[in-house]
């Protein structure tokens, strides 16, 4: 069972005035485990406390995604060789209390990804526009085979140093047919280590990171090596040196690359996380 921070995970639409009730802690729900990685098939239970002095109303739903070689997620129906079973799909939590929902669920491929959102409302203030305010908390469930990736199938394809931009940049590529999450990505100097936070990588994919340094590339506060630490293994690859003029060209490259792309692309609106007007 892994867990992750709560602070990435929530989405939530909400104007200034909110924001500094959200920072104050208005907002108290609690999802636990975030992420369960379980055998196929399973079964499983999510932990939904509400720690604030209002009952709140749940509604759960289920989803697939698809992570794109930067970390972004793209999510979309559930799968429909997903059968997943809820014990519920919408609950209420009085305050200061915690609600069990259970689940079952299976697929005929592993591994097999999905997320059950959890959309929190019934707190007591509003948008400036008047609009009920909804919190959405995911809990991403992975259903895995026995076996998972193994150290030949990782390929550090990119490890580059840019001192221009002050960033280590990964390129990591899983060749196998099995899941893998790197706990822990590490930047080792002569002296010292740098820690960042780990990722999954999926079948046959590549995983994009870029690194920022904690200070500036110079003297002995370069790194010189990046290792990413697995469950049961170790993959280790020297830093490259990308140089001013090789950093500017990729800059400006970038930049055209992304001009062009928002003339000619026309992106779905985000899924909004407010509710209807309140009709009362």
């Amino acid at each position: 069972m892994k867990t992750n921070s709560l602070g990435t995970a929530c989405r939530f639409l909400a104007g200034p005035l909110l924001l500094l009730a959200i920072t104050t802690g208005a907002l108290a729900q609690t999802v636990r485990p975030l992420i369960n990685e379980l055998s196929n098939p399973a079964k499983g239970r999510v932990e939904y406390v509400n720690d604030s002095l209002t009952p709140l109303n749940v509604v759960l739903e289920a989803k697939s995604f698809t992570v794109s070689e930067t970390g972004e997620i793209t999510y979309r129906a559930l799968d429909p060789d997903i059968h997943l079973k809820l014990s519920t799909t919408s609950f209420r939590i009085q305050p200061q209390q915690t609600y069990y929902a259970f689940y079952e669920a299976s697929s005929p491929q592993s591994p097999s990804w999905f997320v059950i959102y959890a959309a929190f409302s019934g707190f007591p203030f509003r948008t400036a526009q008047g609009m009920n305010v909804r919190l959405e908390l995911p809990h991403t469930v992975y259903l895995l085979p026995k076996q998972s990736v193994q150290k030949p199938e990782v390929r550090i394809a990119r490890a580059e140093l840019s001192p221009a931009e002050n960033k280590v940049i990964l390129e990591v590529e899983n060749t196998g047919s099995n899941f893998g999450r790197i706990l822990q990505t590490q930047l080792v100097y002569s002296k010292k280590k740098q820690d960042a936070p780990g990722f999954p990588i999926f079948p046959h994919s590549k995983r994009i990171l870029e690194v920022p340094l904690e200070q500036k590339a110079e003297g002995e506060n370069v790194p010189i090596e990046v290792a990413l630490q697995f469950q049961n293994f170790k993959v280790e690859e020297k830093l490259q040196r990308r140089d001013a003029a090789a950093s500017a060209a990729v800059l400006n490259t970038s930049t055209v690359q992304t001009t062009e792309a928002q003339k000619g692309s026309n992106p779905r609106p985000a899924k909004p996380c407010i509710s209807v007007p309140n009709a009362d």
